[in-house]
C-alpha cells in the first residue's frame, strides 16, 4: 500500500513541477486558517477560505512548503501531468514530516521502483472532489489505489492510520488534505 500511494503522490506532483520554474511560496497562497465548521463540528482542523482560482493541485502543492517531499516524489514518478488533469481529483497529502517517519533507504527503494512508487502515490488520490464535511460523513475512502476507513473521533480525524491535519486546501482541479502519515495500499 505504501508504495503505491508513493507513486501517485511522486507522480502528481511530478507533472506539476514539469514546465514550472521553482518559486518561493506566495504568503496567501498556503496560508490557512483554524476552523471547526467544516468537519462537520465533529473534527477541527485548518482550512483554505479561498480557492486557488489559477492554481491546480500541483501547482498548489508547489506553493506550500510542507509538501517539497510529496512534490519531488510526485515528478519522481512522472504524475504531474495527471494530476494537472481536468479532475476533480481529492488528493490526501501526506507533509514532508509524514515522509520523514519513513526510514531513508525505503524512500530511496520506492524512488528506484517508479511502479510501486506510483501504487503508493495514487493510494492518496481519489476521483472527485471531497471537501471536509464530505470526508467526516464516510465510513471509509476509496482512492485510485487501495481503501482505508475514515474515523472521527471528537476533533480528531483519521483515515486510515493518517490524522488530517489541514482541510479545504482548494485548487482550480480539486481539493488537498494534508496528512501526517503516508498511506500504504
Amino acid at each position: 500500500m505504501k508504495s503505491n500511494w508513493y507513486l501517485l503522490v511522486a507522480a502528481a506532483m511530478t507533472i506539476g513541477l514539469v514546465g514550472c520554474q521553482p518559486a518561493e511560496a506566495p504568503a496567501d497562497s498556503t496560508e490557512a486558517t483554524a476552523t471547526t465548521g467544516a468537519m462537520n463540528e465533529s473534527a477541527s482542523a485548518t482550512t483554505m477560505e479561498e480557492p486557488m482560482m489559477d492554481k491546480d493541485i500541483v501547482i498548489t502543492a508547489m506553493d506550500a512548503p510542507q509538501f517539497t517531499t510529496l512534490v519531488s516524489l510526485i515528478q519522481e514518478a512522472g504524475l504531474v501531468d495527471t494530476l494537472k488533469g481536468e479532475g476533480p481529483f481529492t488528493v490526501l497529502a501526506p507533509n514532508n514530516d509524514a515522509f520523514a517517519k519513513i526510514p531513508e533507504a525505503d524512500i530511496e527503494a520506492l524512488k528506484a521502483d517508479k511502479e510501486k512508487l506510483k501504487a503508493v502515490l495514487t493510494a492518496h488520490v481519489i476521483s472527485g472532489s471531497a471537501m471536509a464535511a464530505d470526508v467526516v460523513k464516510m465510513t471509509e475512502v476509496t482512492p485510485l489505489n487501495g481503501n482505508f476507513p475514515v474515523k472521527v473521533e471528537g476533533d480528531k480525524v483519521m483515515i486510515g492510520n493518517a490524522t488530517v491535519v489541514a482541510t479545504d486546501i482548494k485548487a482550480t482541479n480539486g481539493v488537498i488534505h494534508e496528512i501526517d502519515t503516508v498511506l500504504m495500499p
